[in-house]
């Protein structure tokens, strides 16, 4: 049995290239997801002001609360079944911190 040292090494590349793109994305989409649950929430802040609407801000909160848990969650859920090649996970780390 041969060691193929290049193989190796290109299946590393690979899997830390998108391991750090993969990390980096979801980063990204996190964010997004927030930001759309802040901007909701002010929205409806506003049209209350307004006297369009009325809200019961426990229900309100506890919402907000439970779906910025999901999105904050959704990285650890990832985390959980990705594929246990080392410079995957590594990258995938370090593209979810740039992000």
């Amino acid at each position: 049995m041969e060691f193929d040292m290049g193989s190796m090494l290109g299946d590393i590349g690979v899997g830390g290239i998108v391991g750090f793109i993969s990390g980096y994305a979801l980063k990204k989409f996190i964010k997004i997801v927030l930001a759309l649950i802040g901007a909701y929430v002010i929205s409806l802040f506003w049209l209350q002001q307004k006297g369009v609407i009325s809200i019961n801000r426990d229900a309100l909160f506890n919402l907000t609360q439970s779906a910025a848990g999901q999105a904050l969650g959704l990285g650890d859920k990832v985390l959980g079944i990705l594929p246990g090649g080392g410079a995957f996970v590594a990258a995938f780390y370090l593209g979810f911190t740039k992000g």
